[in-house]
């Protein structure tokens, strides 16, 4: 009998986010990096610096395609782990996870370190740590409140960024052209370290951090507007094409090339002072201050997409998924600014030895995505999607983000390791929720073998590990087969037991009027229920068109959330897109 889909409840959800809200968002995160990448690109590459920030915007321009073809084709919260969960293990997808979550960590910390450095300049009383300490309670609250609020605050900050910038540029020209060029002649007359190929590969190397931000906006793409996602990707593109070079450009005609090592931490605000006096300098250390505050929102909102989704897949403790009357993961943010200040304290402040888990944690996310592109177009090709990066593209992007990698490992070794010691703590609470099982299991072994003469000071028993083992693996997982052959089943089935938690599944068959029930797949199903003794295996027949209303409707009377309800690819004619699904994934 059909089902009756007319009362299905459907999620609500808040007012999405527009083309300018948005680019806000992650813009003031990526848009900031003229702050710093300029002089860093000066220091390493000299008068050429220019030439190598272009050369940035040039990979960053390829990667709009790879984005705009995952998120598009996946258009789910969660970045380069979304793209690999659907493509390949949930521990490799939780690698790329891990080193995102380090990412925003330090885009955090050093954003707010930096900002009360550029409000010390003005004010030299001012706590620098305290003051850190309260600028992220400030956007942890704000987040809290929700992001359609705090966007509000980031659409203020970044027009006055690019204001500012805008107009830092234009008195800049106007002083270059009035006074002369002779301080670009003489910077361009001085001798390079090597050769020019070696300063461009160093300076590129050390200027692809001007570009951390671009992933953001992945990792919030559930909050957008249908089709603002490659907006996004376009305005950041232009911001950072546009800004970086040009700023790095003036530095190099107005400011003698020794100048520039002396007054890094705040090169453009002394470009400011040089090109229109104090007023200018000021103007450029309160926005510095501003949009660095803007690009900690931007490690709020997209480390609470991408923790959001996390949890929800079981990589994270459940307890993350608490919300608030707004519908604020607001335990997410709490964690996340707990974290933050014990780096920051950990550290004392020290944005060198932050350097490292930046540096490599955001090349490695680039490097991830790319390879989570390629596997799309391996494994789910029949997926709609409205764009397809070349694989020359793919090859060129990839090969650049490497290089990175590679020169910023030769300019800096320190920051390895660096990297590492905050790295693995992080895997490791990961990888111990996706194998807690395995060891639960060993814990009991262990437990039976001591127990009995010890069971009076034990505070717990084989016995409640057994149970605890048997709660987590009572949660249910659903396969909708469209009548798949038995290879396809069976590749379901070793998915779920080598990355699932679990020891149900019902393969559901969604028939319309009038189909018969497939009696030789419900044959084959029986013989790999057999085959897998760890699964219990359900095979169910239901009447109805498969769509949102009835994954809903399944949802509810199985107590079954939809991210752990799987599907195989759809085709070109399938009449919903992934995100109308709530979170369904991907796995053949």
């Amino acid at each position: 009998m059909k089902k009756d889909l007319t009362n299905a409840i459907s999620p609500t959800h808040a007012p999405k986010l527009k083309e300018l809200a948005a680019t806000a968002i992650c813009g003031n995160d990526i848009t900031s990096s003229c702050l710093y990448v300029s002089a860093l690109a000066i220091i390493y590459a000299g008068q050429y610096a220019w030439v190598a920030l272009l050369m940035v915007g040039g990979v960053l321009f390829l990667f709009r395609s790879i984005y705009a073809e995952v998120v598009g084709a996946l258009p789910l919260n969660g970045g380069a782990y979304n793209a690999l969960l659907n493509t390949t293990s949930k521990s490799t997808a939780s690698l790329a996870a891990c080193l995102t979550l380090l990412s925003y960590m330090a885009t955090a910390v050093i954003s707010a370190s930096e900002a009360m450095h550029y409000v010390h300049h003005l004010w030299s009383g001012l706590p620098i740590i305290y003051a850190t300490v309260g600028l992220l309670a400030f956007f942890m609250g704000l987040t809290i409140m929700g992001i359609g609020e705090s966007s509000i605050v980031a659409i203020i900050i970044f027009i006055t960024h690019i204001t500012t910038l805008t107009l830092l540029v234009v008195v800049g020209l106007f002083y270059l052209f009035n006074h002369g060029f002779d301080t670009l002649a003489l910077n361009y007359s001085q001798p390079i370290e090597g050769s020019i190929w070696r300063a461009l590969f160093f300076g590129f190397a050390a200027a692809m951090l001007g570009i951390s931000g671009f992933e953001s906006s992945a990792n919030f793409v559930e909050e957008q507007a249908p089709g603002v996602f490659p907006k996004t990707l376009r305005n950041m593109w232009l911001a950072v094409t546009i800004f970086n070079p040009l700023t790095a450009f003036l530095a190099i005609a107005l400011i003698p090339m020794a100048a520039v090592a002396e007054h890094q931490t705040a090169l453009l605000a002394y470009l400011g002072e040089v090109a229109g006096g104090n007023w200018l300098a000021i103007l450029v250390s309160v926005n510095a201050a501003m949009v660095l505050s803007g690009a900690v929102l931007t490690s709020y909102v997209g480390v609470t997409g991408l923790v959001h989704r996390m949890t929800l897949d079981r990589c994270l403790p459940q307890f993350l998924l608490t919300t608030n009357k707004k519908g604020s993961a607001y335990l997410i943010m709490i964690s996340f600014f707990l974290l933050c200040v014990s780096i920051l304290l950990i550290t004392k402040g020290d944005i060198g030895a932050l350097a490292g888990v930046y540096t490599i944690s955001f090349l490695s996310v680039m490097v991830l995505f790319g390879i989570g592109n390629i596997l799309l177009k391996m494994r789910r090709n029949r997926l709609p999607r409205p764009v397809r990066a070349s694989n020359m593209v793919l090859f060129i992007a990839i090969s650049a983000v490497v290089a990175a990698l590679v020169g910023n490992a030769l300019l800096n070794p320190a920051y390895v390791w660096v990297f590492l010691k905050y790295f693995i703590p992080t895997v490791s609470v990961v990888f111990i929720m996706l194998f807690r099982i395995r060891l639960l299991r060993f814990f009991s072994y262990f437990l039976q073998k001591v127990e009995k003469p010890l069971e009076k000071i034990l505070p717990w028993t084989s016995y409640t590990i057994l149970r605890l083992i048997n709660t987590i693996r009572s949660q249910e997982f659903i396969f909708f087969t469209r009548g798949d052959n038995i290879a396809n089943i069976n590749r379901v089935m070793r998915y779920v037991i080598e990355n699932e938690q679990t020891s149900k599944i019902k393969i559901v068959n969604v028939l319309r009027e009038g189909e018969e029930p497939p009696k030789k797949l419900m044959h084959e199903v029986e013989v790999l229920d057999r085959a897998y003794p760890e699964l219990e295996v359900d095979f169910v027949v239901i009447r109805g068109h498969f769509g949102p209303e009835l994954i809903q409707e399944l949802s509810d009377k199985w107590k079954i959330p939809k991210n752990f309800m799987f599907i195989g690819s759809p085709g070109n004619r399938f009449l919903y897109g992934i995100q109308e699904l709530g979170g369904v994934r991907l796995v053949i």
